[in-house]
């Protein structure tokens, strides 16, 4: 099993099988939250769901094409991240992320995106990252831009989302320009 050791207080460990219950959980406790800015929530309606989704995500882990690790923090499941949208030609992906509101406000997510852009450029040895965030998601944005993204543009009526289109920023990461200097957060 994949395991990703953040710092003292953070992991990031591949979705098995066993977490199909504390990932609806965590969906559920947090739906209002995650609605807003995830426009597959309301469809996760069962833990059955994730039971079936899981299987998919360890299938792309194994293919290279995917990775869905959970974000523990003090051995809590708090959020999700994932590195999506492989292009092995190009040498590129983007990486996404969710966070439980509880667990908002402790830099888990930017220690976390740290660490998984270090992974994927070191260790995959991918050139470019992309994070995609809806242009009024300050909070999902404050991320890349925290960890020295460039912001490249906007997608207009990039991500339809619950039942309206809305324009999304693209930011990228290159390979080269992350160094100890870029890596350390701002």
């Amino acid at each position: 099993m994949f395991t990703l050791r953040v710092d003292h207080e953070i992991e990031l460990q591949l979705f098995q099988q066993h977490h199909a219950l504390n990932l609806y959980q965590l969906v559920e406790e947090n739906r209002d939250h995650l609605r807003e800015w995830m426009p597959w929530v309301d469809s996760m309606t069962s833990p059955y769901q994730f039971e079936t989704i899981i299987p998919v995500w360890l299938t792309q882990f194994a293919e290279n094409s995917g990775m869905n690790v959970g974000i523990l923090y003090k051995g809590e499941l708090v959020g999700s991240l994932g590195i999506h949208q492989f292009d092995w030609y190009n040498s590129m992906a983007s990486i996404g992320y969710y966070l439980a509101r509880k667990a908002e406000g402790h830099g888990i997510i930017t220690r976390s995106v740290q660490a998984l852009l270090h992974y994927a450029f070191f260790q995959l040895r991918l050139n470019r990252i992309e994070i995609r965030c809806g242009v009024n998601n300050k909070k999902s944005r404050a991320i890349p831009e925290r960890l020295g993204f460039v912001m490249e543009g906007k997608l207009r009526d990039g991500e339809q989302l619950n039942g309206h289109f809305h324009d999304l920023i693209v930011y990228s990461m290159l390979a080269r320009e992350w160094t100890p200097l870029t890596s350390k957060v701002k």
